[in-house]
């Protein structure tokens, strides 16, 4: 996998896919929208991956969109929609990611890339990231799936006056309102997520998946369909290889090896 704006890297189950544009505070260019996708669709193919971690070089995570590209020229409604759409590949891959995926949030994550994160299952940030929904700066609305993540996460009044006021916050304020799972000091947050993320790869990777798929549809989901699914996705996991091996490890007092099978 070779490209212009990520680095991927592995260790072991654990992959870091890192937005490599620092110079520009990894803000999208066109080439980022292109291959982030094919970069997540191909990762997405690889069996011995477990936990995909997200994050940015250069001491911050994304910038969202780039604002030095924006005033370059002016764009038509279909160019402008053609982006969007660009950027509406990656959101959807990322949350229908089936692997679990943790955002490594340094520095500034603000427009789109703040919904970048928030496309995240878990997002672990330094002390010193920061966070907005700063579209109305530069009169526009929000993109990159965050009039439909963020409510989720903070509730639609704290929702709406993120995107009214367009302010940062801090990382505490956003640990506060629920925005991120985990705040930690900034030299600790390559070694905590990473943590974190082995913990995660060590569980079952069958269930974990499924377990994803079902947080994720109930979200838009009623009770009943909720349930039913469940049920269908628990008559898998109790007839794996990965519940068998549960039920051995905690009858001989062990830590489990899960296989995904």
């Amino acid at each position: 996998m070779g490209y212009a704006t990520l680095l991927v890297e592995r260790a072991g189950p654990l992959v870091t896919l890192t937005l490599n544009r620092p110079e520009a505070r990894n803000a999208f260019d066109q080439t980022m929208r292109r291959e982030l996708p094919e970069a997540l669709d191909e990762l997405a193919q690889d069996p011995g991956l477990r936990v995909l971690v997200l994050t940015g070089a250069g001491g911050h995570f994304c910038a969202g969109g780039d604002v030095k590209a924006m005033r370059e020229g002016r764009w038509t409604p279909a160019q402008a929609r053609e982006r969007v759409e660009a950027l509406n590949r990656i959101v959807l891959r990322l949350v229908d990611f089936p692997r679990p995926t943790i955002a490594m949030v340094d520095g500034v994550a603000v427009g789109a890339g703040c919904n970048l994160a928030l496309g995240c299952d878990l997002v672990v940030a330094s002390d010193r990231a920061r966070f907005g929904e700063v579209f109305a700066r530069i009169g526009l609305v929000p993109d990159g799936g965050g009039s439909w993540l963020l409510p989720r996460l903070v509730g639609l009044a704290r929702a709406k006056e993120l995107v009214f006021t367009a302010d940062l916050i801090d990382a505490a304020e956003a640990f506060r309102i629920g925005l991120v799972n985990r705040v930690v000091p900034a030299a600790e947050l390559a070694a905590a997520t990473r943590a974190l993320a082995g913990r995660i790869a060590a569980g079952p990777p069958l269930a974990l998946r499924m377990a994803k798929h079902m947080l994720n549809r109930a979200v838009a989901a009623d009770l009943r369909s909720a349930l039913d699914l469940e049920a269908l996705s628990q008559a898998v996991a109790i007839t794996s290889e990965d519940h068998e091996e549960g039920l051995r490890a905690f009858f001989e007092k062990r830590a489990p090896r899960f296989e995904g099978r």
